[in-house]
């Protein structure tokens, strides 16, 4: 199909959503009207795109017109410096328009939650692990973004073992879904008395949020046990059974929630993160089962890849996935991201492109 002809059909839904935006059933149901209006502003930006291209086309199309019938010669030189100027702009709005009639990801939009592990390294892994729970909260912070922390599990020298929180936040999950995988930091701990340089890791998994519509869940699939709370070390910090330990059977996926005052605060931020996991497994087996489709595409949810090397002597950090160098570690460690999704997505874009 044609770019016109898949724009008229987009121009054809564009239509049906304006009318269905306006109808009682629609603005009489909260939810069903924010599905609605997230539709068609999807839908509307590609039909916005694709009238900037058809007028690009039109005029140059207008200045061959003029160039074949004029005999003016100062009027044959602005047209075809128009010419010049438009093939270029022609050629980038082709490809925006490509790129937003793909089908995006159904889970760029929602919030996240992030989970953050120590792995090879000890005490320096879990220090890692703290700053770069850190530096997610800033870069929240900096999209206006709210971060509420779920469950958390300390060591003695202020890192986390492993630390779950919330991103709550529109296209939260698009702009961190590459953040998912292993992540190995180079560097100098404040314990080496020799300057030697050491190599810890840590695994960052991104999972959008998942709503019961979403995906449904058995209740005779869930084992739910009531616990007391624990603090570093493991022993009780209070003989309350406010805490919730949550096991899905079918995959054993096991969450443990103490942060909440409630059981049933905890109950509820464990179903949470129980769905978004079983939901991202289902994900992770359903592209396992796509590899060739999935060929040169950029990976976003295998957590046992490697993705990135933190060097901090040399100020430089990796993305091994498009084998690209950033440098100013201090200021991507206090959040600033944007250099590196900006050139992840660029190469998913590329990668799509070459696919489609």
């Amino acid at each position: 199909m044609s770019l016109t002809d898949q724009l008229t059909a987009h121009r054809a839904r564009l239509t049906e959503l304006e009318s269905k935006l306006s109808a009682q059933e629609t603005l009489s149901d909260p939810r069903k009207l924010r599905e609605v209006n997230s539709l068609y502003q999807d839908e509307k930006e590609i039909v916005e795109i694709g009238s900037r291209y058809e007028r690009a086309l039109a005029d140059r199309e207008e200045a061959k017109s003029a160039l074949a019938q004029s005999k003016d010669t100062e009027l044959l030189e602005l047209m075809q410096e128009e010419l010049t100027l438009l093939e270029p702009r022609i050629l980038a709005l082709e490809q925006e328009l490509t790129v937003a009639l793909i089908p995006p990801d159904p889970m760029d939009k929602k919030s996240i939650i992030v989970e953050i592990r120590a792995g090879a390294g000890g005490d320096e892994s879990s220090l890692f692990a703290a700053e770069l729970m850190r530096g997610y909260t800033l870069f929240a912070e900096a999209h206006k973004w709210k971060t509420e922390l779920i469950s958390t599990n300390r060591n003695d020298v202020g890192g986390y073992k492993e630390v779950i929180f919330e991103i709550k936040g529109e296209n939260a999950y698009s702009q961190l879904k590459y953040e998912s995988g292993v992540h190995r930091v180079q560097r100098v701990p404040e314990t080496e008395k020799a300057g030697r340089v050491h190599t810890s890791t840590v695994t960052v998994a991104i999972l959008p949020e998942v709503e019961e519509l979403d995906i449904k869940i058995r209740p005779e699939d869930l084992k739910i046990e009531a616990t007391t709370s624990q603090g570093a070390g493991g022993q009780s910090v209070n003989t309350t059974y406010s805490a919730v330990r949550v096991t899905h059977l079918p995959t054993g996926i096991m969450v443990y929630c103490q942060e909440e005052r409630s059981f049933k605060q905890n109950k509820e931020r464990a179903l949470s993160i129980i769905r978004a996991r079983v939901y991202a497994g289902e994900q992770e087996r359903i592209q396992k089962e796509r590899v060739e489709a999935r060929r040169g595409q950029i990976g976003t949810g295998d957590r046992s890849e490697k993705i990135r090397t933190y060097n901090f002597p040399q100020d430089r950090v990796t993305d091994h996935r498009i084998q690209e160098n950033f440098h100013n570690i201090t200021a991507i460690m206090n959040g600033g991201l944007e250099p590196i999704i900006l050139a992840l997505k660029k190469a998913e874009v590329a990668a799509r492109l070459e696919q489609s």
